[in-house]
């Protein structure tokens, strides 16, 4: 008895589930037949759940029954809005929501006390949640190609962040905050509406890579060159038309560099005044040999 009532039960879920309201077709292909645990995947170190280009333009709702997920991927699909049950999956280390049509993020984000890396790139952020700035595990984070004009004051406690990338935004300076997170050894504010560089530049003194290309920057500040640890130097397509003269104190810069991959120093397409642009062709070294030169007799 107890066996036949249970497969009547199975039967009648079944037909509910047939006649209930249609499922989305991505959410029909992920989940017919199967639960939603199955979609997990578990490695060595981490469960993971993947759910990219699938046509979502909006989350599944099953996705916050599982507490145990680690990394997130729903980038590339056409997601509007991210619910505050995000907060439910605290123990992320990677989310990445890239590729998608976000307006805002939840204040809940900052309970994600367990997230390592977060990737909203390629979105339509117009602001940043303050509650972000608790999230103070955070070592890599990308804003860009956002509608960001500027960011919380409160991004001064990310002490652990190390890559930020905040190139293609509105930003018409670099936001003050910046200028406290003293791990950072990359930072990329390429494609923005910089007019200058704050002399406060000198205290990210892990910096390794700077990328400011393509803004409408005008000079470089002097305390640039006291962040001996650049390796990478881009500031391409600006308005540049001297240097500083310290400039030859960045010994980790390897040369003159021409492909956007390349380490060393990258001042192309800038209208550099006479005699540099001769002297920039001469290689790196002359550069710096002229730059010192200059500096002694003045």
């Amino acid at each position: 008895m107890g066996t036949e009532h249970s497969k009547d039960e199975r039967r009648r879920s079944m037909v509910f589930l047939r006649k209930g309201p249609k499922l989305p077709a991505w959410e029909d292909a992920l989940l017919s037949g199967k639960e939603p645990k199955s979609l997990l995947k578990r490695g060595l170190h981490y469960v993971s759940l993947s759910l990219i280009m699938k046509g979502m333009t909006s989350a599944p709702d099953f996705l916050w029954g599982l507490p145990e997920v680690q990394k997130l991927n729903l980038s590339r699909n056409q997601l509007v809005v991210i619910p505050p049950s995000v907060g439910k999956l605290d123990r992320l280390v990677v989310l990445n929501l890239g590729g998608n049509c976000l307006k805002c993020l939840p204040k809940e984000i900052g309970l994600l006390r367990n997230l390592k890396v977060l990737f909203v790139n390629m979105n339509c952020l117009t602001e940043v949640p303050a509650e972000l700035s608790l999230c103070r595990k955070l070592e890599v984070l990308s804003l860009s190609h956002n509608c960001i004009s500027q960011l919380p004051l409160s991004f001064t406690d990310l002490a652990s962040l190390r890559k930020l990338n905040l190139s293609n935004n509105r930003f018409l300076q670099i936001p003050l905050c910046i200028f406290a997170l003293r791990n950072l050894d990359f930072l990329h504010l390429g494609s923005n509406r910089l007019e200058s560089i704050a002399e406060s530049v000198q205290y990210l003194v892990n910096l390794q890579i700077f990328i400011i290309e393509n803004n409408n920057i005008r000079s470089l500040p002097r305390s640039l060159c006291f962040i001996t640890t650049l390796e990478l130097l881009n500031v391409d397509y600006n308005a540049i038309q001297t240097l500083p003269d310290d400039l030859y104190l960045l010994r980790r810069l390897p040369r003159i560099a021409w492909n956007p991959m390349d380490k060393g120093l990258h001042i192309a397409h800038n209208p550099l005044s006479r005699p540099l642009p001769e002297v920039v062709e001469g290689g790196l070294d002359v550069l710096f040999n002229y730059l010192r030169e200059k500096k002694e007799h003045n």
